[in-house]
């Protein structure tokens, strides 16, 4: 995760109007004669490209965008619907590390981590080393420039974070670095029947020898 910045887009009057005729059958502008505020603008035109890259997973808590915004604060509906980034080091469980209780979804209060799956990675972010088996939906991310593994909220969608691997900070070898503000501690255990697993799949580990068994069809 990097940290983000949060300012108006600043493009001509020329590239507003040809913003403006994509959008238009959309819905998303009225008209030429009543256009919306820039910044607003913008935001709606990010809020359908992350539409557009939704994998078609139906989610359990389906609410209209204008509906996000009424029930979230501004920094919520940042994060979890735009896909925003707290500065690390500034979230309010970054720190926080309580011995019982588990975090749930800020968006819909879907069960995600157990307190006993953070720890304290340094990186800026509240990490966790697995979570509620089926809580989460992943996706490649491939914006600044790089190739993430984004994490959503298997209930809602709402954008947790990112989750890394190979870094061997813990025994499942996986650091789910998560927003703060897109989680809720909840002071009670996980559900009756709630586990916890990784979420990226084993990687087989290479060696001379498998490689050598792979080209003469051999195993270990």
């Amino acid at each position: 995760m990097l940290s983000c910045q949060h300012s108006a887009l600043q493009v001509s009057w020329e590239m507003l109007s040809i913003l403006s005729t994509g959008l238009l059958s959309t819905g998303l502008v009225a008209s030429y004669r009543h256009p919306l505020p820039l910044q607003r603008l913008a935001v709606r035109a990010r809020a359908l490209r992350i539409a557009e890259r939704a994998q078609g997973v139906e989610y359990a808590v389906q609410k209209s965008d204008a509906e996000w915004r009424e029930g979230l604060s501004d920094m919520e509906y940042q994060v979890l619907r735009l896909k925003g980034t707290e500065r690390p080091g500034t979230g309010e469980y970054n720190k926080f590390a309580p011995k019982d209780g588990h975090f749930v979804c800020a968006g819909c209060g879907q069960a995600l981590y157990s307190a006993a799956a953070k720890f304290d990675s340094g990186c800026g972010w509240p990490a966790f080393d697995k979570i509620v088996d089926g809580a989460v939906v992943t996706q490649t991310d491939r914006s600044l420039g790089m190739s993430r593994v984004e994490i959503m909220c298997g209930g809602c969608g709402g954008h947790l974070g990112h989750v890394f691997e190979g870094e061997r900070m813990t025994p499942t070898n996986e650091r789910h670095c998560v927003n703060s503000i897109s989680i809720k501690y909840v002071n009670a255990p996980l559900g009756e029947g709630q586990t916890e697993k990784k979420v990226l799949p084993e990687r087989e580990e290479v060696t001379a020898s498998s490689i050598l068994g792979q080209l003469f069809g051999k195993k270990d």
